[in-house]
């Protein structure tokens, strides 16, 4: 793979030796498998021509990444391309610090882009505020080898067949048929996307600062007292209830049986269970009489930040034409499980005479999920404060998993809470248009 990702990079910077040379910087905020990709992609990039040099940074998190890039432009100490991750969409387009990546690089063929990664990083006219990357979705893996164990023949597509298949494996011994950590992105965003509901007025935001949460009136109140219930009856663990104290390494050691889980977790599961078990790889469950709608694109997307000379932009375009290759989302896609974000990798991967290669077992299904028919409602969030919004979240929902509040009152408290959030946004950019 490194071989190959070499050579497709030398075809694509054939031309770029004319352009004046730079040195740029790009600011990132993974670890692990994701951030050795990373550095593997700015690796090939290096060696493959020379016109450029880029310096990929870790910052050790989305968040801290989004903090210290903001800090820096104030300084004018910034990177030329900064990775921010979906829930900073909003935040990053007001801030006056990037610059619509469509209008950097208008001769790409943008349209090119599955309407499932671009949607969120659209202004409300259609333009690429940012260039989508390392693009997961919500995904329903399961343990194949410990289903079959309790009889399960049939992976789960429905809640009504997860908690079917959840009661067997209990009924067999499993001690954790399901787990979840129970935080917004999959148990509420994911949610709410799928399967077509609102999280707030203004289409989500899309169509105006005045926007208000409007989702615990709709039928993830529902869904969430569910697992509630579910809980209670053993079919259920949050992660702090397994022994791994995180769900995602209590369904890689074989603890847990059934986990939703971004696209980028895959490589790691898929590792995990070498020797051990098969795992099989679906679109998240849903509930029956709801129409399938389109799961939002996670991960990040990467910005061009102002006030760089026209040299280091150069470099920024001839690096962003470089990850668009879809050689190199082949490469991402098989060192990760993070989905390929155009239309033209699927094609690519088929031809390669592996489509069915565990490496992009992601690739498919992870399209499949957010191509599916959209509504004004599942375009994406573009919410002021949404971060924050999100910590509000985990903290009033807990205390119904808790048993010191009901549901019900926990996402009124949220939604309140999170009204407030969007006041104060609102307030900070009043008079200022969206995108």
């Amino acid at each position: 793979m490194r071989i190959s990702i070499l050579a497709a990079a030398a075809a694509l910077m054939a031309g770029a030796c004319s352009a004046q040379a730079a040195n740029i910087e790009f600011w990132y905020g993974n670890t692990g498998v994701v951030e050795k990709a990373i550095q593997d992609q700015c690796a090939a990039f290096n060696a493959a021509q020379s016109a450029h040099h880029i310096t990929c940074v870790g910052q050790g998190s989305y968040e801290v990444s989004m903090q210290k890039a903001i800090a820096a432009f104030r300084a004018n100490k910034h990177p030329v391309l900064i990775q921010f991750f979906d829930a900073g969409t909003l935040d990053l387009m007001l801030s006056d610090a990037v610059v619509p990546v469509q209008d950097v690089l208008p001769d790409v063929k943008w349209d090119n882009y599955i309407a499932g990664a671009r949607a969120y990083y659209e202004t409300s006219g259609g333009k690429l505020f940012a260039q989508p990357y390392n693009s997961s979705t919500l995904l329903l893996y399961t343990n194949k080898t410990e289903l079959e164990k309790a009889g399960i023949t049939k992976t789960p597509e429905t809640w009504e067949e997860i908690t079917d298949a959840a009661r067997k494996l209990k009924a067999s011994g499993h001690e954790c048929p399901y787990v979840t950590n129970g935080e917004p992105w999959s148990m509420f965003e994911q949610f709410s996307a799928r399967h077509g509901l609102p999280i707030a007025s203004e289409h989500n935001g899309y169509d105006g600062l005045d926007a208000e949460y409007v989702f615990n009136t709709t039928f993830v109140a529902k869904h969430l007292q569910n697992l509630i219930e579910w809980r209670k009856e053993g079919l259920v663990k949050l992660a702090s209830d397994t022994k791994a104290g995180n769900y995602t390494a209590a369904f890689n050691t074989g603890e847990c049986a059934m986990i939703e889980n971004s696209s980028g977790s895959y490589a790691a599961s898929a590792k995990a269970f070498e020797g051990k078990y098969e795992i099989t790889v679906g679109m998240a469950p849903m509930y029956k009489g709801y129409e399938r709608h389109n799961t939002f694109v996670g991960g990040a997307s990467i910005y061009i930040m102002k006030g760089r000379d026209k040299a280091e932009v150069e470099g920024a375009k001839t690096f962003l034409d470089f990850l668009r290759h879809p050689e190199q989302q082949m490469f991402m896609t098989a060192a990760t499980g993070y989905v390929p974000v155009t239309n033209d990798v699927m094609d690519a991967i088929v031809k390669s005479g592996e489509a069915n290669a565990p490496k992009y077992a992601t690739a498919a299904v992870g399209i499949e999920s957010m191509n599916q028919p959209r509504t004004r409602d599942t375009r994406g969030i573009r919410l002021g404060f949404y971060v924050q919004f999100r910590q509000v979240f985990m903290e009033e929902t807990q205390k119904a998993f808790a048993g010191q509040e009901t549901m019900q009152v926990a996402l009124d408290n949220s939604k309140k809470r999170g009204d407030e959030l969007l006041r104060r946004f609102e307030q900070t950019y009043k008079g200022v248009k969206l995108p």
